[in-house]
């Protein structure tokens, strides 16, 4: 088809077209930019913890008062839970995957190096591999003799130079020593260095990871808790028994020390789904407004092609009895409303260019994937093209006739 009179019809309607073609543009940036942020939210909610989660239970407690004996509190609270039918292991820890808090601490190759290589998170309680369900995949787990009191090297400085040995995950291992055997190697905290004995597959950190690969760097010491250090139970039990077993170990928890507050008692599953739910909001709400502007943008299409074909009905008329088949009317509209997306599109790609740059420098967002924007502009040009099909279809049944019917 000739598109000179078409060119030639939109330069007479300058300011409709101008505007349908800037909603394109904006809907174009807005809509590729939104699904790349909800990709982003819903790539987060599959991140692998490195944990049996749906084996896992989570008591927290809080003391009332200060707690006296705290270390062999804490042992008689773990043998009492141990005790509990379907639990097969139990572990006081300071941290839970999926919570928004994190313990985490510098890491150096080098006592001397100036800035840190990276920032690692911290777990530590006796028994946490095993309970966890963490998998080794080199190495070995720590020795009862290497497990020291957190409490007593929080109190004494001198002794967390005996802390020796540490367990870090896979990802942590890699970016520290790419392509080489990290068993054996030695990392520095501050000025005490700690030896690397094994190799955890993945764990991930409880909370501040953006999805770029610091998630994963994570590190396990050999560090028994107490109640006056730690609050968090972890219990691992069958997943048809998680129910029963919290409920069990509450009432154990409150029997064996009635002055102390279950805060909360959860299963992992429950954990994590909470720590996305913002996510899962946030997807939801984008959702809406893509949906909300397409069909504002097919609104749009429809509204100004309708107006269009009622202003030409004469025109439409004329050509019909020149001889213009339906189809060429239904092409003329067709072909008119692609030039002006394709137009709007292109606008619409630079843009979210610039939208996604901005996101990227603001929020350390990831660049855009070039797959998005075919994928973006073949969408725009479907709604065009369905919008415009209505009034497109009316245009060509208007007879022949009606030219005659104005002379």
């Amino acid at each position: 088809m000739d598109i000179r009179p078409i060119l030639s019809t939109l330069r007479r309607h300058k300011i409709p077209a101008l505007l349908l073609i800037l909603e394109i543009a904006l809907t174009c940036a807005i809509v590729c930019n939104a699904v790349f942020l909800i990709s982003q939210r819903l790539e987060r909610n599959k991140m692998v913890s490195g944990v049996v989660e749906h084996e896992l239970v989570q008591i927290q407690v809080a003391n009332i008062g200060k707690p006296t004996d705290a270390k062999a509190r804490a042992q008689e609270d773990l043998a009492v839970l141990r005790q509990i039918p379907g639990v097969t292991a139990a572990a006081l820890v300071n941290q839970v995957p999926f919570t928004n808090s994190s313990s985490n601490t510098s890491i150096k190759l080098d006592p001397t190096q100036k800035l840190p290589t990276l920032n690692a998170t911290m777990y530590m309680g006796e028994g946490l591999i095993r309970t966890y369900g963490a998998r080794l995949v080199a190495g070995r787990d720590f020795n009862a003799d290497e497990y020291l009191d957190f409490d007593a090297m929080r109190s004494d400085p001198d002794l967390q130079s005996k802390v020796g040995s540490v367990i870090i995950t896979q990802a942590m291992a890699e970016r520290l020593w790419p392509g080489e055997q990290a068993l054996g190697k030695n990392i520095y905290l501050g000025e005490t260095s700690v030896r690397v004995i094994g190799v955890v597959q993945a764990l991930i950190r409880p909370a501040l990871f953006n999805g770029d690969g610091t998630a994963q760097w994570t590190m396990i010491f050999p560090l028994r808790m107490s109640t006056a250090s730690a609050s968090r139970y972890v219990l691992r039990t069958a997943p048809g028994q998680r129910e029963r077993v919290l409920e069990d170990a509450a009432r154990a928890l409150r029997k064996a020390d009635p002055h102390r507050i279950i805060l909360r008692k959860k299963t992992l599953d429950d954990i994590r789904s909470d720590f996305f739910q913002n996510d899962r909001a946030m997807a939801g709400i984008l959702v809406g407004v893509i949906i909300a502007l397409l069909v504002v943008t097919a609104l749009g299409i429809v509204g100004l092609a309708s107006f269009w074909v009622a202003q030409r009905r004469r025109t439409i008329g004329v050509r019909r009895a020149l001889g213009a088949t339906r189809r060429n009317i239904l092409n003329y509209f067709q072909t008119e409303n692609f030039l002006l997306a394709t137009i709007g599109i292109a606008l619409g790609m630079v843009l979210t260019y610039g939208i996604n740059l901005f996101l990227m420098t603001r929020y350390e967002l990831p660049r855009l994937p070039a797959v998005y924007f075919p994928v973006g502009a073949i969408s725009l040009w479907l709604i065009g093209q369905l919008a415009v099909l209505g009034p497109a279809m009316r245009a060509a049944a208007v007879p022949p006739v009606v030219a005659t019917r104005s002379v």
